[in-house]
């Protein structure tokens, strides 16, 4: 994801400081969420073994689905970027996470 260790005298107020049996033994700076959605996408690009642009539709639906499950839309610009990486539209994105929504009301158990 893109996160930075370092030795616990290096932390930040925002860093996390991870302890063993009572002493601070490493730091771990977190990325910005817009940074982390760079690193998702590289590794959702490495996971299938060519650039996400080249996928099939269907493929890049279930890429949608789970960078929406991991909140990569709440990042400012989130659908611009996974539009560009996937070499469609931002409408087609938007298109693609209507339709997982409406599947997912399908889905779901009437209430009467």
């Amino acid at each position: 994801m893109g996160a930075e260790v370092l030795v616990p005298e290096q932390a930040e107020a925002d860093d996390v400081v991870l302890s063993w049996e009572g002493e601070d033994v490493l730091a771990v700076r977190l990325p910005q969420l817009s940074d982390s959605l760079d690193h998702i996408l590289a590794a959702m690009e490495r996971r299938h073994g060519m650039p996400l642009a080249e996928l099939d539709r269907k493929s890049k639906q279930e890429v949608v689905r789970l960078l929406e499950a991991r909140g990569a839309f709440s990042v400012r610009h989130g659908v611009e970027t996974v539009a560009g990486a996937l070499g469609v539209s931002r409408f087609t994105v938007y298109n693609y996470l209507n339709r997982e929504t409406a599947l997912n009301r399908e889905k779901a158990p009437k209430s009467d």
